[in-house]
């Protein structure tokens, strides 16, 4: 049942990821302006909204529950994605600040707050035979913790760089992501079984919200004249310190939990788990934290991230699939 032909760098290009580069292509020649401007705004607020509430409505709480026992997966996984990414977030970002635009610090700060993946996780854990059950409940909570955390963390951590989200990013929050989030929890019980049910085209539909939510924060900038500062060689360091903390954590969540007896099978899902970062919750969360015409250069890294992950990811859970017998 796993998806994506085994892997192998997932069958050549995901089609989210072409979809992607294509909507900043696209923006870059025809930028959205004017009436559809506004319309994609008020498109993509709703559409947001939407995946939120589809989020709450697919959670599965009994599952939740069961997976929780294993506390120490469990803490793992979150302190990797909440504690130690955004300390190696803070360090990489302060090495590279001088070489950057504010906008790419902020948004490389703003990637080491994102909770992990759902699907590539899982996959990923699968293929390389680690503890799919654990996988499943640690991307889950991760991303429910995700919708308080990530705005707290991404206060704490860019006020810190000075350079926080803008005042009305508490109550855009509660309003557009929370609020319909919420909404989707309470009627899970009668709705839930369809929204699971229907995954495949409601995942076309997110993911189709999630490319439009990047074509309009690029169609800003351009119009805004925010990439004729940004030339190749800061796409470059922003690249270079993706791969640094990318491979930092996968170091340090493949050996880290040797320390406290953890099995080949825990160990694999704290790889993947810990390594991820969520491009589908972290684009529509920077529209609502930030200011509109930061939201190009913040989205930047958390775009040229998603791919980076993919690809080394694909060639470990393969190479740890193979050989099965692999410990460290």
């Amino acid at each position: 049942m796993l998806r994506w032909s085994r892997v192998p760098v997932l069958r050549r290009v995901e089609p989210f990821v072409v979809a992607i580069l294509l909507a900043v292509a696209v923006a870059a020649v025809l930028p959205a302006g004017g009436a559809a401007a506004t319309g994609l705004s008020w498109g993509t607020t709703v559409g947001v909204g939407g995946l939120f509430f589809v989020y709450g409505a697919r959670m599965a709480p009994a599952e939740a529950v069961a997976g929780l026992r294993d506390w120490r997966l469990q803490g793992s996984v979150a302190a990797t994605t909440f504690l130690l990414f955004p300390a190696l977030g803070l360090l990489v970002a302060a090495l590279a600040g001088g070489l950057l635009d504010d906008g790419l610090v902020t948004g490389l700060l703003f990637l080491a707050v994102l909770p992990s993946t759902v699907q590539s996780c899982v996959v990923f854990t699968a293929v390389a035979h680690g503890d799919v059950p654990g996988a499943v409940v640690s991307a889950t909570v991760s991303n429910l913790a995700g919708i308080a955390l990530t705005p707290l963390l991404a206060a704490a951590v860019l006020g810190a760089a000075g350079a926080g989200p803008d005042a009305g990013a508490v109550g855009r929050i509660v309003v557009q992501l929370l609020v319909p989030f919420l909404l989707g929890l309470l009627v899970g019980r009668w709705v839930g079984g369809w929204v699971r049910a229907h995954r495949r085209p409601l995942t076309l539909l997110d993911r189709a919200v999630i490319v439009a939510v990047v074509y309009a924060a690029f169609s800003r900038g351009v119009r805004q004249g925010v990439w004729q500062e940004v030339g190749a060689g800061e796409v470059a360091v922003v690249l270079g310190c993706a791969a640094v903390l990318l491979a930092t954590v996968l170091a340090l969540t493949w050996w880290v939990p040797t320390w406290w007896g953890a099995g080949r099978p825990a160990r694999v899902t704290t790889l993947f788990c810990g390594s991820n970062k969520s491009l589908a919750t972290g684009l529509p969360m920077a529209t609502v934290l930030f200011d509109p015409h930061a939201v190009g250069l913040v989205a930047l890294p958390v775009i040229l991230y998603h791919p980076l992950q993919i690809t080394v990811c694909s060639f470990l859970a393969t190479r740890l699939g193979r050989t099965a017998g692999f410990q460290g």
